[in-house]
Parts: structure tokens; C-alpha cells; sequence
């Protein structure tokens, strides 16, 4: 039985397996040390490549992923920020899956507040049995990362305190981590070649403000951008809610017009303009993004698939778009209304019509 079977969800190293193979097939560009296909692979596999079979997995300007693949064959660590949503994981998952064939050594910097966390820990009946040895040691994901010469994914860098973004500094300078608990060669990790940190961080965190000084400068920033055209961001959702849909067992056709007012209306709140030019509301409590709308297309799915014989429509739209759109600030509600008041009513077809005759729900 494979390790993956009746997963929820696969690593990108194994959802994309035979891709993955097939590029470092036909790979005839220079290898980095410790890299298992080249940058101008890894730039395929993730932009796509029609010529070879390979999916578009994420959209963005072609510059953009090399820039970041650059920095990677540097000893400079690559850091992503952007607002939530605008896919920085699925990014940095994708780049350490081609370059590394690993994604799944990752440290949320939310969840790390103390150096051993960040490092290694101890077996306590091993430590108690025989003292500090290597059987012992219990290694971190950036300590394996380190060891194996792999990616390590730090999402959320900036929500960890700052003594452990210099501790990240600091080995990302020196290529070393000292175990002084283990005597000789034990107590000295090098990193091995193939070694490098890409981060993330949400550019509206409070925390972003706070990340090391120091830090900043020894990594490289990329600004991740939303989709900016509407007919990419409209081809990402459908394809990941077909991924979901067919995920969850759903057989269903998803309604192309009712995903694309879905996107059309996400696309809109968030760039506060609408396709023609004219100035709409921006929501202040949600960044309604792409994989925000990619949820919201699935539960339509959903939805159709148990309770509407299939059929997907937009009369339901506006019940599952609430959730979404309405956080906590109560004055997105009047925006969400003005808004609907101002674009939706104008629009001419029976969809928008359908659509808007719910406005009463909001």
C-alpha cells in the first residue's frame, strides 16, 4: 500500500510524479550541486510547458520564478511576501518538490518559540538510557534540510520571535549548526550541497515589521502579486476545484458561468476596479483571493452535487460567497451592498439578474 493512498492531499513531489520524472529526463541544462534537475527545469515544471506535458501550476510573470530560483542557487535564502492568498506556499512547495524531490521539510514560524524547537530536541529514554549520543538526537526539519542538502520551507518567518530569525541568519551565513552536547565530529553539522531556505510572509502581518534587520538583507525578497488577469485567475480556479471535486468523489460539470461571476466578483472586490475600469469597494476584512475563491467554487460543488441533482447555479452563489466576503468588520457588509447596488445591478444577463435578485441575502 502506497504511504499516499486515501491522503487528503499529496506533496507536490508525488501529485506530480510522472511530470517530474519526465523533466529530469529530457533535462540538458547544468545541475546545481546537490539540485536534482536544473533551474530552467524547475522554471518549466512550474510555469508549465505545453511542448512536454507539463501543467501550468502557478501563474505569475515568468521573471518572478526566476529571480526566486536564482537566489536558490545562491547561499542567499529566498523569502516570498504577499498578500494571504496569492499562493506563496504552493509556490515555495513546487520550487523545493523539482529542485529538492522534497517539499515536506517545513517549519511554521508561528509554531516556533524556543531555539530546540528550531534545531533538535532529545529522545528522553535514549538521552536517559545513554546519555547525549546521535541515536538520540532528534533533528528539526531544518536540521534535516541541512544534513540531506534540501530545501527547507520556513512559512511565516516573520511571526517567530527574533532571536531565532538571527539564529536563521546565522546559519544561513555560516553553513553550520554546533551541537555542543555531542562531542567531536557529532557535534558539528555542515550543510551539505543543495542546502537553501525559501520563506514566506504575509505582507499585511503585523509581524512583517518586526522580521530581523539583518535578516532582510541576508535573504532575497519577492514580491508575490493576485493573478492580474481575470481569464488566468479564472482557468486556476476551475482547474483546483476540479482537483478538489474529483478529490471528494464529486462527478459533476461545473457551471463555466457561474465560476466565472464567482471570479469576476473576487477579481473586482479585491482590486477595488471592476473589468470596465471603474472604481468599486475594497473589503477591509478579507483579501478575497484566489484560493478563497477556489473554496468557495468547491462548496457551490459540493452543494450541487448532494442537494441540486448536479446542477450548479448562481441563485446559490451569494449564500456561499458571505462567508468569504464578511469577516469581522461590519462595515463590509454596506460595501458588499454598494457594490452589488453599483456594478452587479447593471450588468446584462440573466445569470447577473439571477444573481442579483439575491442581494436581499447580504
Amino acid at each position: 500500500m502506497s504511504k499516499y493512498e486515501n491522503k487528503q492531499r499529496l506533496p507536490a513531489e508525488a501529485e506530480y510524479h510522472d511530470e517530474l520524472e519526465r523533466l529530469r529526463q529530457l533535462d540538458q541544462h547544468p545541475v546545481p550541486p546537490g539540485w536534482r534537475m536544473s533551474p530552467v527545469a524547475v522554471g518549466k515544471f512550474v510555469e508549465g510547458d505545453k511542448q512536454l506535458g507539463i501543467e501550468r501550476k502557478f501563474v505569475c510573470e515568468p521573471e518572478v520564478v526566476t529571480r526566486v530560483v536564482i537566489a536558490l542557487c545562491t547561499n542567499r535564502g529566498a523569502l516570498l511576501v504577499g498578500e494571504p492568498g496569492t499562493a506563496k506556499s504552493l509556490l515555495s512547495e513546487l520550487i523545493a518538490a523539482a529542485a529538492s524531490g522534497d517539499s515536506s521539510l517545513m517549519i511554521q514560524g508561528g509554531a516556533v518559540n524556543s531555539v530546540s524547537q528550531l534545531l533538535y530536541t532529545w529522545n528522553e529514554a535514549l538521552l536517559r538510557e545513554h546519555g547525549p549520543c546521535a541515536a538520540a538526537l532528534v533533528p528539526s526539519p531544518l536540521l534535516r534540510a541541512m544534513r540531506d542538502g534540501k530545501f527547507l520551507r520556513f512559512e511565516e518567518i516573520a511571526r517567530c520571535p527574533q532571536v531565532l530569525q538571527d539564529s536563521v541568519l546565522s546559519i544561513l551565513s555560516d553553513r553550520v549548526i554546533s551541537i555542543p552536547e555531542l562531542p567531536g565530529d557529532d557535534g558539528v553539522i555542515y550543510a551539505s550541497e543543495g542546502f537553501n531556505i525559501i520563506a514566506t510572509s504575509n505582507s499585511v502581518d503585523e509581524g512583517v515589521n518586526r522580521m530581523s534587520a539583518a535578516l532582510k538583507r541576508r535573504m532575497n525578497f519577492e514580491l508575490v502579486k493576485p493573478i492580474a488577469r481575470l481569464a488566468d485567475e479564472i482557468d486556476v480556479v476551475v482547474r483546483q476545484t476540479e482537483k478538489l471535486n474529483a478529490k471528494a468523489g464529486i462527478t459533476m460539470q461545473i457551471a463555466p458561468v457561474v465560476l466565472e461571476m464567482l471570479v469576476t466578483i473576487f477579481h473586482e472586490l479585491r482590486n477595488g476596479q471592476s473589468i470596465a475600469g471603474r472604481s468599486t469597494d475594497r473589503l477591509a476584512g478579507s483579501a478575497m483571493s484566489t484560493a478563497e475563491a477556489v473554496a468557495v467554487a468547491h462548496a457551490l460543488s459540493v452543494h450541487a452535487f448532494y442537494y441540486a441533482q448536479g446542477r450548479m447555479s448562481g441563485e446559490n452563489l451569494v449564500h456561499f460567497l458571505l462567508g468569504s466576503a464578511l469577516k469581522d468588520k461590519p462595515e463590509d457588509r454596506r460595501r458588499l451592498k454598494h457594490y452589488f447596488d453599483t456594478e452587479i445591478a447593471e450588468r446584462k444577463g440573466a445569470h447577473w439578474k439571477a444573481l442579483y435578485a439575491q442581494r436581499h441575502l447580504i
